[in-house]
């Protein structure tokens, strides 16, 4: 039998960063104990060499409808080979712990699948899975916490050999401050070389995106380093009335660098800038030259050598440019990993008592209320604590990246050769403690004027609803700016109509009124009249639910309803379902609707009618793409 590692592995698969965090947690954790640990991405580690390992710990997210984090699909692509024996991995340990929210239906599907196929697989559970819960009141640590705790104890229990100082031995967090995972050198830079930083052309601009997202130490599924292309908005229109209590835009971009081939039902993401006002506040906050050029260096967690650094950079780049880039200062909420660390720091006394608590496992739900649930950016949370002046490093280290956003795409490039197009609706909402917040992407890209030819960092990927053939019949329901995927299908059939015939398409549109936020009102209505590809006498149908125009709220089920023999005569002809919208009740509402239909319809029980709409699910014919 091969010799076992005798390190603790921890696996992470994250697309946003939250089971990053909580892999980062545990890591910690076990340092402190004295425990060696090597903490990887699971897309940066070869499965391969998995039953060599002794015990592995393994954290994962589950998005969308049930779906793994991209960094994970190779691996559990592999996992699921038929080929793999039920004694592939024995004499390994594993412990799963899953984020999820319980709002969806499919809550912690990856984690308790990975659960269930590494037992199946022979190893063994140090202990059972954990899962956390958004809709927890201290989020996903409310879970984590005595899970780790837990974890911890068994442990020492069964790995005794991984805690050589004995279960009493805990390594000071002062010397853990110490030790940040990133160096920062500061370098005089030439005139030219300036110049060239502060480039504004687009092959600057690239340059210098690129070299700053490089350095970061984020390593997760959504943290893109080289943009796909760069866009230019071209049109900024809104498609609601004022007053209405939504503003809703349509807007259109211009490719600017390489063209992209998309399709119908792909989604975009873009990366925003971040308010230069809050921006300088930050640095200044901090006591941070702007003017200042830096190289970040990363350590190595590969090797877990913790004087090994990662250069990933070809040079130096402005600290201002690093920061709008990388760090989201003014709208993410700080870890709680981050008011620890800035506990140590603070120089008043009473400051640094109330960080404490913050930390600590009970003052958990405290900060939640505080910080999560008010939604308190990093610029608030220092600004609140004056004392603390945190060194760069931990700044660099702790602070949140800066995302990209994702939006379904809402063109076809049939119909708009060179354009991509999206339909957003700008967020804004009130805080417990009545604070008004903004979203960040949204705000921003309202408020951006087309003349002003601003370049767009931006990346195409497959969504969940894949491009139809024009012979494939079409059910179509995407209340609000779940229309937003819909109009390009229905843009490309109709270019497709006039080169051939076409399957019919019946759409389901829902607002809350017919004269504040009726969204593409104009288009729906061209394409559903004299033969268009929504008319009904092409086979399909436009039908509109306007919720608050009437004493009885009336939704896009209740529209289906009435059309129950159209939805199935073209179910019936081999119609695909698509579903776009809210991840809130629409998707489960919309296929109950679906199940009662059918039960209608084809003259059989609901649970019949359950099992058949399932059976359409598996075979690809019915898709949904929600979003929170």
């Amino acid at each position: 039998m091969e010799e076992k590692s005798n390190k603790l592995l921890i696996l992470y698969a994250s697309q946003t960063g939250n089971a990053l965090d909580a892999a980062e947690r545990i890591d910690r954790e076990a340092e402190r104990r004295g425990c060696p640990v090597v903490i990887l991405s699971m897309d940066d580690y070869d499965i391969k060499c998995l039953p060599r390992e002794d015990t592995v710990i393994f954290v994962v997210s589950t998005t969308g409808q049930g779906d793994t984090p991209d960094s994970m699909k190779v691996f559990w692509r592999f996992l699921l080979q038929k080929k793999l024996s039920k004694h592939w991995l024995k004499g390994a340990h594993y412990a799963v712990f899953g984020l999820g929210d319980s709002g969806y239906q499919k809550f912690n599907f990856v984690a308790k699948k990975l659960d269930s196929r590494l037992s199946d697989l022979g190893a063994t559970a140090v202990l059972e899975r954990g899962l956390g819960d958004d809709q927890h009141p201290s989020g996903y640590e409310g879970a984590l916490d005595p899970w780790l705790q837990s974890l911890l104890s068994r442990l020492y229990k069964i790995k005794p050999s991984f805690f050589p100082q004995g279960p009493g031995f805990v390594i000071s967090n002062m010397k853990l401050i110490e030790q940040p995972k990133v160096h920062i050198t500061y370098h005089k830079v030439e005139t030219t070389h300036s110049q060239m930083s502060n480039a504004s052309d687009l092959k600057g601009i690239q340059m210098q995106f690129e070299r700053a997202r490089s350095m970061s130490p984020v390593k997760f599924s959504n943290y893109k380093n080289k943009p796909d292309c760069f866009l230019k908005m071209i049109k900024n229109q809104p498609l609601t009335t004022a007053g209405g209590g939504k503003d809703v835009r349509h807007f259109e971009f211009e490719f600017v660098s390489s063209a992209i081939q998309y399709e119908v039902g792909d989604a975009l993401e873009v990366l925003p800038s971040q308010e230069p006002a809050a921006l300088d506040a930050f640095l200044q906050r901090c006591n941070l030259n702007p003017e200042a050029f830096i190289i970040v260096h990363c350590k190595d967690t590969r090797n877990n050598f913790p004087d090994t650094f990662m250069n990933t950079t070809e040079g130096p780049i402005k600290l201002r440019t690093f920061v709008e880039l990388t760090m989201d200062v003014a709208s993410a909420s700080p870890r709680r990993y981050f008011f620890e660390v800035m506990s140590y720091f603070a120089k008043a006394e009473h400051e640094k008592e109330r960080l404490q608590y913050f930390a600590s496992p009970e003052g958990r739900e405290d900060l939640y209320q505080y910080n999560q649930k008010e939604r308190r950016t990093v610029l608030e949370v220092l600004q609140d604590f004056p004392s603390v002046q945190m060194p760069f490093e931990w700044l660099v280290q702790l602070v949140p990246p800066m995302k990209t956003r994702a939006f379904s795409i809402s063109s076809s490039l049939l119909a708009h050769p060179n354009q991509v197009h999206l339909t957003v609706s700008v967020v804004s909402w009130m805080t417990p403690y009545k604070r008004k917040r903004n979203g960040l992407c949204s705000t921003w890209l309202a408020g951006l004027d087309p003349q002003l030819s601003i370049c767009i960092p931006a990346w195409f990927y497959k969504g969940s609803l894949p491009r139809p053939p024009p012979s494939l019949p079409l059910i179509l329901v995407g209340p609000g700016t779940g229309c937003a995927p819909f109009r390009g299908f229905v843009e490309e059939r109709a270019i497709q109509s006039l080169s051939g015939p076409t399957a019919p398409v019946i759409f389901f549109f829902g607002c809350r009124n017919e004269e504040s936020d009726y969204l593409y009102k104009e288009l729906w209505l061209h394409h559903s009249q004299n033969e268009g590809v929504l008319s009904e006498a092409n086979g399909g149908g436009f039908y509109v639910a306007f919720s608050r125009d009437q004493p009885q709220k009336v939704y896009v089920q209740h529209k289906m309803l009435e059309q129950s023999q159209r939805i199935w005569n073209l179910l019936v002809a081999k119609a695909s379902i698509y579903v776009a919208g809210s991840s809130t009740k629409m998707p489960s509402d919309v296929w109950s609707t679906f199940e009662e239909i059918v039960a209608r319809e084809g003259g059989i029980s609901r649970d019949f009618a359950a099992i058949w709409l399932k059976a359409l699910n598996r075979d690809g014919k019915y898709h949904v793409e929600a979003w929170s």
